[in-house]
């Protein structure tokens, strides 16, 4: 899974990034070129099981992080953000909504839900330009040879345009698995599943809720989003010890770190579970496509495990939680034991059976 973070100048993107990937500021790195980066998934079931196998070896599900050059007008018109979020599989985009003199914002105010409509509009104006251009190209190519597929393409195009022209994201826009195919290598920015980030300032933590307006945009906008302060993540990121930032994550209200919330966001846009595997050796974090049948989940694992699948025993994280141990869900018949065609569910404990 790899994340795009966007955002205008001054938006406090940068410092996101630095703060998820852990990667400290390096003055004099270009701002023109993206930035990639990855972070450990934080997810509080596999610290949970962690703390109950005291495994060998610990491995978290990562996600991969791009940060994206400012959303400036010339970035824009060269063209070369688009490339980079045609990428990407999600886009995280960082709105300011901090008052503070010092920090220039480059329409000079702040206003989070402009901000939000002039990214929205950009990246609505590039599909409608590709979908254009592919208009014509097809016009002109079935004049010369009537070719079924072409006429098709051109049906959908058309549709595609119909709709942007409402101004509303490819993503809402049902496509079929044929039209689908058909389109897939497309370079589409609207179809990618988007959250934003609004940055606030640490006396609005707790304090001041996401702007009705706002939540009002991203809802019709099929946009998830969530509310943070680089600032006090900045902080908390400096601290020594898991117990100082639980301690400083409760004393201003905050219930997880931005990089928990992020994650949780695309997970659920891109349609992503996590599953685990457990044991004394390794403690491991694995994702997969919901309702992803358990072969597949066992392909995840390794290609052997799903080529020679014969059956998943199958732990359900809250029950293990609930009874201490896979020894007394054994003697509650707790262990379920699931063939081919069972859907893994999000917090799953495997353990694949296979022969090849």
């Amino acid at each position: 899974m790899k994340v795009g973070i966007i955002g205008l100048p001054q938006s406090g993107k940068r410092t996101l990034f630095e703060i998820l990937t852990g990667t400290p500021r390096r003055d004099g790195v270009s701002t023109t070129q993206a930035i990639p980066g990855a972070a450990d998934i934080l997810d509080t079931r596999f610290d949970a099981l962690v703390s109950m196998y005291t495994p060998k070896k610990e491995t978290r599900a990562r996600i991969d992080l791009m940060l994206l050059p400012g959303l400036e007008a010339e970035t824009m018109a060269r063209g070369d953000i688009f490339r980079d979020i045609a990428d990407v599989d999600a886009i995280c985009h960082v709105v300011r909504r901090f008052e503070d003199d010092s920090v220039y914002h480059v329409d000079g105010s702040v206003n989070a839900l402009r901000d939000i409509d002039m990214v929205i509009s950009e990246l609505l104006i590039h599909d409608q330009i590709f979908v254009e251009k592919r208009i014509e190209r097809l016009e002109t190519s079935i004049r010369k040879i009537r070719d079924e597929t072409q006429q098709k393409e051109l049906g959908l195009m058309q549709r595609m345009l119909a709709h942007l022209d409402t101004q509303v994201p490819l993503r809402l826009m049902v496509i079929d698995s044929d039209d689908e195919d058909m389109i897939r290598s497309y370079p589409f920015i609207t179809r990618k599943e988007m959250v934003v980030a609004v940055n606030i300032g640490e006396e609005d933590l707790g304090v001041v809720p996401i702007s009705e307006a706002v939540l009002a945009r991203c809802d019709e906008q099929g946009i998830r989003v969530m509310q943070f302060s680089a600032k006090v993540e900045a902080e908390i990121s400096m601290l020594d010890t898991d117990e100082e930032k639980n301690e400083f994550l409760g004393a201003l209200g905050i219930s997880e770190m931005a990089l928990e919330t992020l994650t949780r966001l695309c997970l659920d846009a891109l349609g992503l579970i996590s599953f685990f595997t457990v044991g004394d050796d390794e403690v491991r974090q694995w994702l997969v496509r919901r309702n992803a049948a358990a072969p597949v989940a066992a392909g995840v694992i390794h290609s052997d495990l799903q080529r020679g699948f014969i059956r998943a025993e199958v732990i359900k994280y809250a029950e293990l939680m609930a009874h201490g141990d896979e020894a007394t869900l054994k003697k509650l018949g707790k262990i379920y034991v699931n063939g081919k065609d069972y859907p893994v569910e999000d917090g799953d404990l495997l353990n694949i059976r296979f022969s090849v």
